[in-house]
């Protein structure tokens, strides 16, 4: 399962997803990963959940991405939950076919390994084509 919470800045994406990963750390019997850009939700989620700073690994791409949520689930079976902050400034990019391939990838992913994915969008929701609107 892939859900997508798109928006412009200052709308309230990121303190939706706290409340998410909070919940998703009460309720999931795995592990709960959250990948940022910056520092800003160290002190906001739960420390039971596994925050990653994404400025340490010189996320360039998609494809890295893709590798790098591999290489997690590969280290840790047990994650349930992966929580994304603001995914185009993490990969420095905009709404195009290569967000919608990505959101694909992550729900291919989801399925044949059992995992959810939350990811925030920082861009007006009227860009979201119908392929990126399926995971609303």
């Amino acid at each position: 399962m892939v859900k997508i919470i798109m928006g412009l800045k200052g709308c309230g994406k990121t303190k939706q997803l706290i409340e998410l990963v909070k919940a998703a750390v009460k309720e999931e019997d795995g592990e709960v990963v959250v990948i940022e850009k910056g520092q800003k939700l160290i002190h906001e989620i739960p420390h039971a959940a596994r925050l990653i700073e994404a400025s340490n690994y010189g996320f360039t791409s998609y494809e890295f991405f893709k590798g790098f949520i591999s290489g997690l689930h590969a280290e840790n079976y047990d994650i349930t939950h992966v929580f994304i902050d603001s995914l185009l400034r993490i990969v420095d990019q905009t709404v195009d076919a290569k967000l919608e391939e990505f959101l694909d990838w992550c729900e291919a992913f989801s399925e044949r390994e059992n995992i959810k994915f939350t990811i925030t969008i920082s861009a007006d929701a009227s860009l979201a084509t119908d392929g990126i609107k399926k995971y609303f």
